[in-house]
């Protein structure tokens, strides 16, 4: 097996893994939000309960870390597949999006659950 056969391997497993990771936290993320309308939480009671809750943080924060993984290997395979981009240049821009998911997405928890 080749390098880059082998890469698509390790590529193709990490991305199921999150996909999965990320399945978990969806449906996990849905309960809470049937929850919080059905107990007609406001949106300030909703931030009164996650401020401080290392739960919640840690929660969402792997939420955020599996799109940061999952999102870049799709982004990278359209790149090559759809606009014909070579592999290195694909590999940059999907970075990119992992680099903007993982900072905007940790900033976002920070600013739920942080104290």
């Amino acid at each position: 097996m080749s390098d880059a056969s082998l890469r698509q391997a390790r590529l193709w497993y990490v991305q199921r893994i999150s996909a999965m990771v990320l399945a978990v936290c969806v449906l996990f993320h849905l309960g809470v939000i049937i929850y919080a309308v059905r107990g007609g939480l406001s949106g300030a009671e909703i931030l009164a309960r996650t401020h401080g809750n290392w739960g919640f943080g840690i929660f969402y924060g792997v939420f955020v870390l599996a799109c940061a993984v999952h999102v870049p290997i799709g982004i990278a395979n359209i790149a090559e597949e759809w606009f014909g981009l070579n592999a290195s240049k694909a590999a940059v821009i999907s970075k990119l999006f992992g680099v903007a998911i993982l900072v905007m997405g940790l900033r976002a928890v920070f600013a739920v659950t942080a104290s």
